[in-house]
């Protein structure tokens, strides 16, 4: 492979909660063709099939609850992690709304035992926390939120992910100054923040692209409950070129990447649900779905987008696809898996590294 992220990944110990879901079976699949040796530590993979289970990577696997400290502790001490990516949460809206306090549980005290055991394992050089968009109070007045702009939450998994990256705030104030780097301290944090991820592999319930591949091959129709609900799409390799990114400057020691990064797409490719189907069924015709108003839909927010300026102008990152080729990607990706028994993730992972090194992106060197 062509050396990525300055080569700071090989030989790293990595420790990834969440692995095996749709994000983290991606983050732990790059992470392999770094070179890092790959410690993951999370519940089961949470559908059937699963993306984890199609890539059969040769790493730590445990399985366990980021809620038992001891547990994961005892990983920790194991295996002496560099760098920590924190993805473990429950990931969807409207299952918060079904199980609330699992949901606070998982991500908000979730969150702060993954830095208790941080703070009890001093080889830990660097961690990146990942929240969501959907962090932030939403006033829904077409202004791409910002890393400036407050935190807060209507549902229960928006104020999970917002009350989660106060708790980050607040370990890396009280326990890991930035001010006091490499005097009582040797620990970076960040959180990163990131828009709708798609991409092969995502099998959740209640997400869009899952949802009409499901009604695809089952030959249903599939109801859409909110076809004028803008988002910021992008494919799930974006994101992840971001955070890996920001570990890598951590790693380099750069305090002034210790705070929290937005990643989306360009705001051109910010849609509607409505044209994210359209799109989708140029590529599978077997797509069928129908718009459908439901009477008692829990709340959703119609309008959400990022401002990703400061991951622009500071790290240099950009998106490399666009929102349309993230979803034909997407749609390939599951149709030779329906075909073959096999996703192409290699394929894809590969065709976005090349795509990425044509335009130049300062994390391809």
């Amino acid at each position: 492979m062509t050396t990525l992220f300055a080569d700071k990944y090989r030989s790293k110990v990595v420790l990834i909660t969440g692995h095996t879901g749709f994000k983290g079976s991606w983050l732990a699949y790059w992470l392999h063709n770094l070179g890092a040796t790959v410690v993951g530590y999370s519940l089961p993979a949470p559908t059937n099939p699963a993306h984890w289970q199609l890539l059969n990577l040769p790493i730590f696997d445990y399985s366990g609850n980021i809620n038992n400290v001891a547990e994961m502790q005892a990983v920790f001490a194991r295996h002496q992690p560099e760098i920590i990516f924190h993805m473990a949460a429950q990931p969807l809206v409207r299952e918060s709304y079904r199980a609330p306090l699992e949901t606070v549980e998982t991500n908000i005290l979730g969150t702060a035992k993954v830095l208790e055991c941080v703070r009890q394992t001093p080889s830990v050089k660097a961690v990146v926390v990942i929240t969501s968009d959907k962090c932030y109070e939403n006033p829904e007045d077409g202004h791409p939120l910002k890393e400036t702009d407050p935190m807060g939450g209507y549902d229960p998994y928006s104020m999970s992910k917002g009350a989660a990256e106060l708790v980050v705030s607040s370990y890396r104030n009280s326990f890991f100054p930035v001010s006091c780097y490499g005097q009582s301290h040797q620990t970076l944090i960040a959180s990163v923040r990131a828009g709708n991820v798609i991409g092969g592999g995502d099998w959740a319930a209640d997400r869009l692209i899952p949802d009409l591949v499901r009604g695809s091959v089952l030959g249903q129709p599939v109801a859409i409950r909110n076809p004028l609900a803008v988002r910021p799409w992008q494919h799930v390799l974006e994101p992840l070129s971001g955070y890996l990114l920001v570990g890598q400057r951590l790693l380099e020691a750069d305090v002034s990447i210790a705070e929290g990064w937005n990643f989306g797409p360009q705001t051109t490719d910010v849609l509607p649900v409505r044209e994210v189907v359209r799109i989708a069924r140029t590529h599978w015709s077997a797509i069928d779905a129908d718009e459908q108003t439901f009477d008692h839909n829990p709340h959703e927010a119609h309008l959400l987008s990022l401002d990703c300026t400061k991951a622009h102008k500071w790290l240099e990152w950009q998106p490399v696809w666009t929102t349309a080729e993230a979803i034909e990607r997407t749609i390939r990706w599951y149709q030779t898996y329906y075909e073959t028994g096999e996703g192409p993730t290699s394929n894809d992972f590969s065709s976005y590294i090349q795509a990425a090194i044509k335009i130049d992106l300062c994390w391809t060197k």
